[in-house]
């Protein structure tokens, strides 16, 4: 199994040794990053530690924060050796033979940070630090679409000599799936690199200690999705079933070499989110008769190469609205929004006898799909006395994209709002001050994500494990 190495920061000794002592019940080993420290002290750092210890004093043009000259930075790092730290991080321009010598090889890693370039030239470049002679080899490359990571995995090595990590959000992947990537060991921490999970949320929400080197995957893809709680959710069902499975994100900013990638990585199954989920469609073998109808899905399963598309969304979106409206034939709707999601929630919407109606700040967007699914246009914003039910399909109100979707005029009985984080959402705030019923996207989220483990699994997951498992991930990241 591969290692958890938490990475460790600190202005001064206290401070360092402090977020030490914090990561070990959690670390098979600490990374000791001394160059976070005002006055580097590696003897400090290094003192009274219970786990074995990564030393590692990086410099700017690899991506640290240490300003001194090349001699000084050796320098503090011979310290580390002389008190004894178990590895030393070494950088792969530096003067590295005088280490080899010096340790025989052992507890030297020789690292490389590539910020720009073609990941393609990867297996290269992880091959050329292996034969330097360094216990491990160490390359971090940037990605930016999940096509990315195919070069990485044909550099894969699963003899312990190296560590491979695609570094940005499009990267997460190789960190959550690290034996995957060959890697000793895989880094957690606060995020002094692009991409790095907190140490808290690989162990909990990933449940990085259950992970077998031949589990199914299955993913989230869209952009953004690293902040996503569907790997909370479908983590925890894993586990409490015993599954060897994981799930992931998968951010990217297109879908090219999606089919290929998810053959290489054994991805048994897709979550797909904004913007994919009407792009996704021509990479499907078949269709349920809602995703056909709709034109989008959220939900692919896998099965010896064949892609199936289907949507969980409409049932999602029905479940807590029922509790609230149990029949909405006859409904005026408004959706704000013309993706997947409005797309799949208006058809379903439009089944059960609801008038429906989409608005969007680009007419002929809300045309298009009003037109696909054989519903009508609202004005933008929508005018007063328009609706009975209010749904926000568009990202107006999260975290990426705060305030509200558009001036309104809050007069109907419910407002709906898709958006999960923050709850409530300022559109949710203001409709419950002008007395309306509100509904948020978390209880959505929890129902349209059983479904899909249950397409995946063939199991529904334990009654109340999914919203257990996100308002979980959700305190555990706003104390973090």
């Amino acid at each position: 199994m591969t290692d958890l190495c938490v990475t460790v920061t600190g202005k001064n000794a206290d401070a360092i040794r402090a977020a030490r002592v914090a990561a070990e019940p959690d670390a098979d080993l600490v990374e000791l990053r001394v160059d976070s420290m005002t006055r580097p002290d590696p003897e400090a750092a290094l003192a009274g530690r219970q786990r074995p210890a990564i030393v590692t004093c990086r410099p700017r043009r690899e991506g640290g924060l240490f300003e001194g000259s090349e001699e000084e930075r050796l320098g503090i790092l011979a310290r580390a050796h002389a008190a004894g730290a178990e590895f030393i991080d070494i950088e792969w321009d530096a003067a590295i033979q005088p280490w080899l010598e010096s340790r025989r090889g052992r507890g030297v890693v020789v690292s490389r940070h590539v910020f720009a370039g073609d990941v393609h030239d990867a297996p290269g470049i992880l091959n050329d630090l292996r034969r330097r002679g360094a216990e491990v080899a160490k390359l971090a490359v940037t990605t930016e679409r999940a096509s990315d990571l195919r070069p990485l995995l044909s550099a894969v090595r699963d003899d312990g000599s190296s560590v491979l990590i695609a570094m940005g959000a499009a990267g997460v992947a190789t960190r959550v799936l690290a034996a995957r990537f060959g890697s000793r060991w895989t880094y957690a921490g606060p995020r002094v690199a692009p991409g790095q999970l907190p140490v808290s949320r690989l162990v909990r929400e990933f449940h990085f200690r259950r992970i077998r080197p031949d589990a199914d995957v299955y993913a989230l893809i869209g952009r953004p999705v690293v902040d996503s709680l569907s790997p909370a959710m479908h983590n925890a069902g894993f586990a409490a079933l015993g599954l060897n499975a994981v799930y992931v994100p998968l951010e990217s900013s297109d879908l090219e070499g999606l089919r290929a990638l998810a053959l290489d990585l054994g991805i048994k199954g897709l979550s797909v989110t904004i913007p994919f989920k009407t792009d996704v469609v021509p990479l499907l073998d078949a269709l349920d008769d809602h995703s056909a109808i709709a034109g989008a899905v959220n939900t692919i399963a896998i099965d010896f190469g064949h892609w199936f598309g289907s949507n969980t969304d409409a049932d999602g979106f029905m479940e807590p609205l029922r509790a609230h409206m149990p029949d909405v034939n006859g409904m005026r709707v408004v959706i704000l929004g013309a993706g997947g999601a409005a797309r799949s929630v208006g058809l379903g919407l439009r089944q059960l006898g609801a008038s429906v109606a989409f608005a969007a700040r680009r007419p002929e967007a809300a045309q298009e799909v009003a037109s696909f699914i054989g519903s009508d246009v609202a004005e933008w914003p929508p005018r007063a006395g328009s609706w009975d039910l209010l749904v926000n399909a568009t990202p107006a109100g999260s975290r990426a994209q705060p305030g509200l979707p558009c001036e309104l005029t809050l007069d109907g009985r419910i407002v709906y709002d898709l958006v999960y984080d923050p709850a409530p959402t300022p559109l949710m705030r203001a409709a419950a001050a002008q007395g309306c019923t509100v509904l948020g996207g978390l209880a959505m989220l929890v129902a349209q994500a059983e479904h899909q483990f249950e397409i995946w699994t063939g199991q529904r997951p334990p009654e109340g494990l999914f919203i257990d498992a996100a308002t979980a991930a959700i305190r555990d990241r706003s104390l973090s």
